[in-house]
């Protein structure tokens, strides 16, 4: 379920999860996250893409607890997404 800052504690590492590049990308994973019982974080913020003329964009950025990051990791594999692995 998609939660607030504040939810996850001061000082709460969070873990990235997934960068959704469009809305309807964004979206979708907030359904497949809120489906399963998942606490996230979407914060906007910016990453650098394309390959030949390279530009900043902004996407959708998620975040989970590290006990939840396997967890997640296979429900979004499971859904035809591609977890991050920074």
């Amino acid at each position: 379920m998609r939660r607030e800052p504040d939810f996850f504690g001061e000082g709460e590492e969070l873990e990235l999860l997934y960068v959704a590049k469009r809305l309807k990308e964004a979206m979708a994973l907030e359904q497949t996250l809120t489906e399963n019982l998942v606490d996230y974080l979407v914060e906007p913020d910016a990453y650098t893409g394309g390959v030949i003329f390279r530009t900043e964009r902004i996407g959708a950025f998620f975040y989970v607890l590290p006990g939840d990051l396997d967890r997640a990791r296979a429900i979004l594999t499971r859904n035809g997404y591609k977890p991050s692995e920074f």
